[in-house]
């Protein structure tokens, strides 16, 4: 029998600036939605809500804003209630981040070498020494698998 999956992938910009709380519990939630552009058509876009919990949510605070480029891996939680007004049943989709990966510098420009790990990424490739490949046939004998 298959497995549930719940996965996804997003990417898009930030259509607000992440605003972060703390719950009764003492946890650090950070919220904040994303607009994708839907392929092949220019002037239109989905919208998610995403939340990302604890350091993720706060590292999307400290260093993204509305406008920032992201990619976000996450899964899908739907959630329902009762809505107090009007006595109906309510429920909305939303995204819960896993990862959320910058994709360009705070001024939106695509690169991303204003962001803390680009600054510690160059720093290890300068070491990087690339050694030449001989170009000698594979013996197939020779692999452990």
């Amino acid at each position: 029998m298959a497995r549930s999956i719940n996965q996804l992938v997003l990417m898009g910009r930030l259509t607000r600036d992440p605003e972060t709380r703390t719950t009764t519990s003492g946890k650090t939630v950070t919220s904040f939605s994303v607009a994708v552009d839907r392929q092949g058509q220019d002037d239109q876009a989905d919208f998610f809500e995403v939340t990302a919990w604890e350091k993720t949510g706060e590292l999307v605070q400290q260093y993204l804003s509305k406008g920032r480029r992201v990619l976000i891996q996450g899964r899908l939680r739907q959630e329902s209630w009762d809505d107090k007004e009007t006595g109906k049943k309510r429920s909305k989709v939303s995204v819960v981040a896993n990862d959320v990966t910058f994709l360009d510098g705070p001024s939106g420009s695509g690169s991303s070498e204003d962001s803390p790990y680009a600054k510690a990424k160059s720093q290890d490739t300068e070491d990087v020494v690339v050694e030449p490949v001989d170009d000698k046939p594979i013996d197939l004998s020779e692999i452990p698998f």
